[in-house]
């Protein structure tokens, strides 16, 4: 487990029995590298991707994808559930280097548990009623590898963890040429998140001098050259 998890506030029956990871190498996901992801920094940019609040929230900015608007036919939600996932794939990724890039020693296994996830659906049919399952696709990706009973881990509807289960709105009746927008909140314990902030502040992507910054020290412990 995390080495902040470890010394957190969840009490040892509630705690995960299983790596993150090994649930991630599993399922064959890919975190992308440490270049591909601190290849950007906040040069120029209107927004970011993640937030740290010294509480130990974790806030994670919305991603759209997928093939166009949702419509109450089978084939069509399943499209959009797959559009889902790939966007919790994606934010495992964007996740696990936002937690890991700075060196502090935390990463996916510090998360604490799920807090809130939010599903905007692409649909101007007033009369559509399929925006939760498109969402599902969402949700059960993230329990699968942070634990709950919809995951792909789960027996007979249980799992041995539930810090991936989360609070949700699933709303459909947005425009847009995609199908689907999640966002997250998760927790870290908040002695993490004071880490993070104390050594390269609470934004991700980085600033361009800390993303300089953080780039050299990484490639200094992994005995590179700058």
């Amino acid at each position: 487990m995390g080495a902040f998890y470890n010394e957190s506030i969840i009490p040892d029956h509630l705690r995960r029995d299983f790596d993150v990871y090994d649930r991630i190498r599993e399922l064959d996901l890919d975190l992308g590298t440490f270049d591909s992801w601190m290849g950007r920094d906040l040069k120029g940019a209107a927004i970011c991707s993640v937030i740290f609040h010294e509480s130990g929230l974790v806030y994670l900015s919305g991603y759209g994808y997928g093939p166009g608007q949702m419509y109450d036919d089978p084939e069509r939600i399943k499209e959009g559930q797959d559009a889902a996932q790939y966007v919790a794939d994606s934010m495992l990724g964007r996740l696990h280097w936002a937690l890991s890039c700075g060196g502090e020693g935390g990463d996916l296994n510090d998360v604490l548990y799920t807090v809130k996830g939010l599903g905007m659906v692409v649909s101007t049919d007033v009369a559509f009623h399929g925006a939760p399952a498109v969402m599902n696709g969402f949700s059960k990706r993230w329990q699968s590898v942070f634990g709950g009973g919809g995951g792909a881990f789960a027996e007979d509807g249980e799992d041995s963890n539930y810090s991936g289960v989360h609070a949700r709105s699933a709303i459909g009746g947005f425009t847009g040429r995609f199908s689907i927008e999640p966002e997250l909140i998760v927790a870290i314990p908040p002695e993490f998140a004071k880490a993070v902030i104390r050594n390269r502040g609470w934004i991700f992507p980085l600033p361009p001098k800390e993303a300089v910054r953080v780039r050299a020290e990484y490639q200094q412990a992994q005995g590179k050259s700058a």
